[in-house]
């Protein structure tokens, strides 16, 4: 087993709010990790944590330094330009020389099943066909990480499905996942291991079969039925 994230009683703090807690997570190369919980529990920045976005005010952090990382944020940003330069860019970024950016970007685009619209305009493109833009984005990099916060939130259910089948080809394919939802059906088919958090506090870290068919603590059990604390 390859660890790939130790965070040891690792702390984020906003200003006076403390938005993480004392959290103690270990992530391993082809884990499948659901972050739980309701709005304002911690997911949003413990996936920043991970990535590197926000720094720890305490405890402490380690990830490997070989792993290659990218994440998709719940609204993913999008260039005013055609859909091929907003996953070339990327590439370019990386020091891809741009006539090879465009190539590689093409045959990413082509993954998610949007090579046709290569030529669009990004911002004109559907909710659910951009964050498959974004999925394309990430994948051109090749990372062995893929951090997503809310993947699927405001798709309809055809759009769902797509992301979600990525998502499950890319971790076919040896990709570690990590995200975000509060959408249980998905988190039962896609994750391996589920953490619930809550008030920024890491409550439960479970194999998904055991999280769903318990026991679990108090507030996690709350969570599942409904019971938003």
């Amino acid at each position: 087993m390859t660890l790939l994230y130790h965070l040891d009683g690792v702390s984020v703090n906003f200003g006076r709010v403390q938005a993480l807690g004392d959290c103690t997570l270990r992530v391993a190369a082809g884990d499948r990790l659901a972050l739980v919980g309701a709005n304002g529990s911690g997911k949003s920045t413990l996936l920043r944590a991970l990535h590197g976005i926000v720094p720890p005010a305490s405890g402490h952090f380690a990830r490997d330094p070989l792993v290659r990382q990218a994440m998709l944020f719940q609204r993913p940003y999008m260039l005013r330009a055609s859909v091929l330069n907003n996953v070339a860019l990327g590439l370019w970024l990386q020091g891809v020389p741009w006539q090879a950016s465009r190539l590689q970007a093409m045959q990413a685009l082509a993954r998610v099943g949007l090579g046709e619209l290569a030529r669009r305009n990004a911002k004109a493109l559907s909710g659910g066909q951009q964050q498959r833009v974004a999925l394309a984005r990430a994948w051109a990099l090749k990372p062995g990480v893929l951090l997503l916060d809310e993947p699927t939130a405001s798709l309809d259910p055809a759009a769902k499905r797509e992301v979600e089948r990525l998502m499950a080809e890319f971790a076919a394919a040896g990709m570690t996942l990590i995200f975000s939802s509060h959408n249980l059906g998905q988190v039962k088919r896609l994750s391996s291991r589920v953490v619930y958090l809550e008030r920024g506090r890491l409550v439960a870290d479970l194999p998904t079969a055991d999280f769903f068919n318990g026991p679990l603590p108090a507030a996690a059990e709350a969570f599942l039925k409904g019971e938003l604390p």
